[in-house]
């Protein structure tokens, strides 16, 4: 408790600091575009798409566009960019000539302080353009970049999965035990030439698998890929592992699908075409070769993957459901690695001007001598069965300065619709509106499916989402959305057709002289399975949820700091409402002559139950993003520090550790530890040669 009221008094203090010595200076950081990720990650269901996005801001954090010469394309890689706010950079370049200072953006129009603070990591001014050479054995080998990471991550606590047991047990019960060593490991290799050459691979393992036993030899994931950009009419060629997108994500898209965050009104999917995959996501991607060839304002687009997933087989020929978390810890779960063969060939035709976009894109996929026939349920009805499906999708936009309208329809092998198209209208520079209407249908079937939805897959679901953002005064911001979605049919864990409505307001001040902040509140309402008192059956009841936070960003000295204060209720009747709460406290300092900086974390939290859990970003080591959940009472301490040893090797390691005050054990089942305090360390070297 002790520990407890220290950690409190030192939060406390930081925030009173925060009324009083201010450093009169603009407070640009260099990880807000981290913060822009946690809004995501918030409410979205696949954690490892925003892992996906992250890793390539990551990258291009490493390697920033020199702001003089960057293409439109480029610019239109940053999620938190507008079509108008990019239109707009390149016109100011091109009315005023080249930009002196990187502090020149906020001349131009509808960049507000927020958005440069996102966009400063990404952009610099150069000297000189360099132009593209040729690609040569002697240019690669002299201009040629090459990198090479080795990440190490450990808990110190042990996980009842590692604990020795007789052999006459683990005989017995052989999923009572991790067949491999406690750590994680990974290795990533990239060479970059000009942005047009990039090659690489990845080898990893997770905690808990086999990496030199009887079991398994080496690492449990191996990527490589090799990705040809811009070479007269071959826009690109891929080979190894890539991913996707096209459209609006209907039909295929491996990319993140922006939706309800505090940039309300940017739901787009951009369309990417080709991309590397150079992640450790062992889903996500395929593997095969695709090609984009460019003619004038058409884009033709091919591309073949051959991959095997994991599966659980339950005959010869049938298989009731895909893994899809690429973990291989126990018998059970090697027993389903790479056992289903999956062949997916396609293509995509797009026509695109400054005003108008329009794309086709067809696929399919199948499972060799398998059917995919999961276990019968009623919330399962219309999922896909069978041994191959067909999606096609038209993809559209149509725009000028102050409207853009998009959208896709797309049809699957049984015929059934899902269809998705927005509005945007920007009337005045300091206001903008974005209404979204989708259907999708319940016996929609796409695998690769993606796009924005309250459901992590593209069916069964109907909404309309409405967003605003206002910028009534200088310094001040006023974003705003409403998402109100039915389900037709039933779903997991909800036995009948159900809605819900989902509302977010968030008041922005940025203050250059001072300091930043913002207050955001959130609703959501939706229906679940409950079991009433004295009742056998279930009913399906409405829940509802509160999310109010209040955060401030600022410096003394040369330190910066943020404090957060999150609050968060559940209610769901007959129960009484849930309630949790958390104040945290991030310290960061970088001096700019010396190799080295720091980030320190400190949070205490209190909520009644996992359903009161709180979500809060942290920042990790290079490359590693993390944004754990707390629930129940505690706090958490973390340190992360990066050492430029040399001009082109660094090392970043963190240490966190986790203590509860309302538990004497940690986790459930093979991960359950044994104490109430779990710490962990992750290291990271890299090379740049």
């Amino acid at each position: 408790m002790n520990r407890k009221l220290i950690l409190s008094g030192f939060l406390l203090i930081m925030l009173f600091i925060n009324c009083y010595k201010l450093e009169g200076q603009a407070v640009f950081s260099p990880n807000k575009w981290m913060e822009y990720m946690e809004e995501m990650v918030v409410d979205n269901e696949n954690a490892e798409e925003v892992e996906n996005l992250f890793n390539d801001l990551s990258y291009l954090t490493d390697h920033p566009f020199e702001l003089n010469h960057v293409a439109e394309e480029d610019l239109r890689k940053l999620p938190f960019l507008s079509d108008r706010q990019v239109e707009n950079i390149l016109a100011y370049r091109k009315t005023y000539g080249k930009m002196l200072s990187i502090y020149e953006l906020k001349h131009v129009k509808e960049l507000d302080f927020h958005t440069i603070e996102l966009l400063l990591p990404f952009v610099y001014i150069g000297e000189k353009m360099v132009e593209k050479r040729p690609i040569s054995v002697y240019n690669l080998l002299k201009y040629g970049l090459n990198e090479f990471q080795i990440r190490y991550d450990r808990g110190f606590q042990q996980k009842e999965g590692y604990a020795w047991q007789p052999d006459s047990v683990v005989e017995k019960f052989p999923n009572r035990q991790y067949l491999g060593e406690p750590f994680y490991h990974s290795l990533r290799y990239t060479f970059t030439f000009d942005d047009r050459l990039q090659a690489g691979f990845v080898a990893e393992k997770d905690a808990g698998e086999p990496f030199w036993n009887s079991h398994n030899k080496g690492y449990d994931y191996y990527s490589f890929h090799f990705l040809l950009k811009d070479i007269k009419w071959l826009k690109t060629l891929a080979a190894g592992d890539y991913k996707i997108s096209f459209g609006q994500g209907l039909a295929i898209n491996q990319d993140f699908t922006p939706g309800r965050n505090n940039i309300v009104t940017q739901a787009e999917r951009r369309t990417y075409g080709f991309r590397r995959h150079f992640s450790t996501n062992e889903n996500d991607y395929f593997r095969g070769v695709a090609a984009t060839v460019a003619i004038k304002n058409i884009d033709v687009s091919l591309f073949y993957s051959r991959r095997r997933l994991d599966a659980a087989i339950t005959d010869s020929s049938s298989v009731s459901s895909i893994q899809t978390n690429g973990l291989h810890r126990l018998p059970r779960e090697l027993e389903k690695r790479r056992v289903l063969p999956m062949n997916t060939f396609g293509g995509n035709i797009r026509y695109a001007t400054p005003h108008v976009c329009v794309g086709l894109t067809a696929l399919t996929y199948s499972f060799g001598k398998f059917h995919i026939e999961p276990s019968p349920k009623a919330y399962n009805v219309f999922y896909f069965r069978g041994n191959h499906n067909t999606n096609v999708s038209v993809d559209y936009l149509l725009k000028n300065r102050f409207i853009k309208f998009y959208g896709e329809t797309a049809i699957s092998r049984n015929k059934k619709i899902a269809t998705l198209n927005a509005l945007q209208l920007t009337p005045v520079s300091y206001l903008s509106f974005l209404l979204l209407h989708r259907y999708y249908d319940k016996g929609y079937q796409a695998f690769f499916g993606n796009a924005f939805s309250q459901n992590s897959s593209v069916q069964n679901e109907q909404g309309v989402y409405l967003g605003m953002q206002f910028t009534p005064f200088p310094y001040w911001k006023i974003a705003a959305y409403a998402d109100v979605f039915h389900f037709p049919w039933s779903k997991y864990g909800v036995d009948a057709p159900s809605s819900g409505n989902e509302y977010m307001v968030q008041v922005d001040f940025t203050q250059v002289e001072n300091f930043s902040c913002y207050l955001r509140y959130k609703y959501k309402e939706k229906e679940k399975n409950v079991t009433l008192p004295g009742k056998v059956t279930s009913s399906t009841l409405p829940y509802q949820q509160h999310r109010v936070r209040l955060q401030m960003q600022y410096k003394i000295v040369s330190v910066q700091m943020k404090t957060s204060l999150e609050g968060t209720t559940y209610h769901e009747k007959p129960e009484e409402p849930g309630k949790g709460i958390m104040l945290s406290q991030q310290v960061s300092w970088k001096p700019k002559n010396i190799p080295f900086g720091f980030d320190l974390f400190g949070g205490i939290f209190h909520t009644n139950d996992y359903n009161t859990r709180l979500t809060l970003y942290e920042k990790n080591i290079l490359y590693a993003f993390y944004i754990p959940s707390f629930y129940g009472s505690g706090y958490r301490l973390s340190a992360t520090f990066r050492w430029d040893i040399a001009r082109n090797l660094s090392l970043s390691a963190k240490l966190a550790n986790t203590h509860y005050t309302d538990r004497d054990r940690i986790g459930t089942e093979l991960e359950e530890i044994a104490g109430n305090n779990k710490t962990d360390i992750n290291a990271l070297i890299r090379w740049k040669f």
